[in-house]
């Protein structure tokens, strides 16, 4: 029996996975990845590596993509909140440039899967977050791209905070806007 909830949102590709969480007074157990239920939900992708970060509130982080070398992501959040988000950057995709924001959580144990050709990026919600994420190809560090965090024409609707300053890295407040992608 399928210990996982799989729910496939508008844009194609993308889903929320729900493990089934079995709790009482002690604490709690679940499985956060089993190939069998992933296949059983018509989820065959292959993960090669396993990531986790650590972020302070009001880091975000991205909109990353791998170009040659795309990756999926299975990403959760072990400790705190993030909105986490997808920009589709599949050409001919009928959903180019259409984004989709996930609240992930420590406490609503969602995982987010991202296949590969979308940028992704987060944004910490609660005052330090943990969050993890399987990939389907090793990380290649000459074969990075991004997409600006605030582009207008993609309108993602980030959850950002009065009073909570947005904190970016350098390369992240340098990368180009989705139509510049285009016109290169």
């Amino acid at each position: 029996m399928s210990q996982i909830k799989v729910t496939r949102l508008p844009i194609e590709g993308l889903c929320v996975i729900e493990p089934a969480v079995h709790g009482d007074s002690r604490g709690y157990f679940m499985e956060t990845y089993n190939q069998n239920d992933m296949h059983e939900a018509g989820l065959d992708m292959v993960f090669v590596q396993d990531n986790q970060s650590m972020s302070i509130r009001g880091v975000l982080r991205g909109l990353h993509y791998q170009k040659k070398y795309p990756q999926g992501k299975l990403v959760r959040v072990i400790s705190g909140e993030v909105f986490d988000v997808a920009v589709d950057l599949r050409p001919g995709s009928a959903t180019y440039g259409k984004w989709h924001g996930e609240i992930l959580s420590a406490e609503n144990k969602k995982q987010f899967y991202i296949p590969e050709g979308f940028a992704h990026g987060f944004y910490v919600l609660s005052e330090t977050a943990e969050f993890c994420y399987k990939v389907t190809d090793f990380y290649h560090p000459n074969d990075e791209g991004g997409i600006r965090w605030d582009d207008p024409d993609i309108g993602i609707q980030w959850p950002l905070r009065c009073g909570v300053p947005v904190i970016l890295s350098e390369k992240d407040m340098a990368q180009p806007f989705l139509r510049g992608l285009n016109e290169a």
